[in-house]
């Protein structure tokens, strides 16, 4: 979360804040060892029941806001309402069973994703896979902590987690600090061109399903995320693609994978052995005509054009292609990336940063590029942070009292149908 948003708001705020970056990791790992330790005695000193209430209102701001219909992420925002309602209602109540619900939720949460980790990093072999082994073991340790009762009886369940998230987080400003401090240029370039003046840049993404020559055998999640098998067996990945003005960025194989169930298990490898020769096609008129149309456009009006076209000319100068590694949606994803960056500095104090952190949106696209960086980008990933990359540098101009407005009207006039 800290480093995509110090990539929006650039270098020169990152050069501006960066001393105070150490000071806030290195507070916030102190206030989390604290709080780890306060659950850990029994004594517990946390305001549980604040915290709860808090939850079951931001719980419910999210499913009003989701219920606006204004949102790209609405899934989202009601899946991340219903949960903080519920986890704010078993933090209110206080009771042994709630206690023992919220470690069990906790405990499932942090063991799906050690396994989720370990299962992509021995599959893709990727750069530092082992590191994330060893993450994905830290996390199946701390669901097996969620999971006993010692040494709280699942009374400090809640307050363990915030101290260990705070303390995790607290780490990552330290570490992000560190990388940051070895870089020996501070980049101080303009703000991006203004959107009157610049062609849009057009993320086109062709899903898996989509894609598909035959018919594809639903499977949900995996064929929204990874891949679609259509009734013959053959296995479409989908594609990503991206273009502004004249520039176009779409990689490709120069000569077709194949991709039988067979063969695909072992393309999956990240490493060098998986490179192929890469090539890239030269507009999206040309690309639609010699395939399909395709499946999702999300178009940005804020961006740097200079810093994309510069990436673009270097970053076609390399013809290499790996299904998991260098592939059309991390080319995409990465391009996004160089595009975006400084785009969100406005004054250059704390108030930037707290408006990007109080988007929703904004912590899923966060969620979206960690899951891509340990597993691999895949034209679903790239499309859903194009999505919420999309709202969080041009969000609606709608208020919150007009967003809660629009939710009611429409709560009505769903009720007033059904009585009809």
């Amino acid at each position: 979360m800290i480093q995509l948003t110090l990539l929006l708001l650039g270098p020169r705020y990152a050069a501006r804040h960066l001393s105070k970056l150490l000071a806030f990791g290195a507070a916030w790992f102190a206030i989390g060892t604290f709080v780890v330790i306060d659950a850990l005695d029994g004594a517990l000193w946390f305001p549980l029941r604040t915290f709860g209430l808090l939850l079951l209102c931001e719980g419910l701001a999210a499913i009003v806001l989701a219920k606006s219909g204004l949102s790209l992420q609405t899934k989202f925002r009601y899946a991340k309402g219903a949960i903080g309602v519920l986890i704010g209602i078993l933090v209110i109540v206080r009771h042994s069973y709630s206690d023992f619900l919220l470690a069990m939720l906790f405990g499932v949460g942090f063991a799906l994703e050690g396994g989720l980790l370990i299962a992509a990093a021995w599959m893709v072999r990727y750069r530092n896979w082992r590191s994330t082994i060893v993450l994905g073991v830290m996390s199946i340790a701390l669901a097996v902590v969620f999971f006993q009762p010692y040494p709280t009886h699942y009374r400090g369940t809640v307050p363990y987690c915030i101290g260990m998230w705070l303390a995790v987080s607290g780490c990552r400003m330290v570490w992000l600090y560190l990388r940051l401090r070895k870089s020996t240029v501070v980049q101080t370039s303009a703000d991006p061109t203004d959107e009157s003046e610049t062609s849009p840049m057009i993320v086109h993404v062709w899903t898996p399903v989509g894609s598909s020559r035959g018919e594809a055998v639903r499977r949900p999640v995996i064929d929204r995320y990874i891949a679609a098998v259509d009734v013959h067996g053959v296995i479409s990945t989908g594609h990503a693609a991206l273009e502004a003005g004249g520039l176009y960025l779409s990689l490709y194989p120069a000569v077709e994978i194949d991709r039988s169930p067979d063969e695909f298990a072992r393309l999956l490898r990240a490493d060098a052995s998986n490179d192929v020769r890469g090539r890239y096609l030269p507009s999206y008129p040309e690309e639609a005509a010699s395939w399909c149309e395709s499946t999702m456009k999300i178009a940005f009006r804020r961006y740097n054009p200079q810093r994309l076209q510069a990436f673009v000319a270097e970053y076609k100068a390399t013809e290499i292609y790996n299904l998991t590694n260098r592939n059309c949606s991390s080319t995409v994803a990465e391009a996004i990336d160089v595009a975006l960056e400084g785009t969100e500095f406005r004054r250059g104090d704390w108030a930037d940063a707290l408006r990007l952190m109080a988007m929703p949106e904004m912590w899923v696209a966060a969620q979206l590029r960690h899951r891509a960086h340990t597993m691999a980008w895949t034209p679903g990933l790239a499309l859903d942070y194009a999505r919420a990359l999309r709202v969080v540098t041009d969000p609606p101009a709608v208020g919150w009292l007009a967003l809660a407005a629009l939710a009611l009207r429409q709560s009505r006039r769903a009720r007033d149908t059904r009585r009809v």
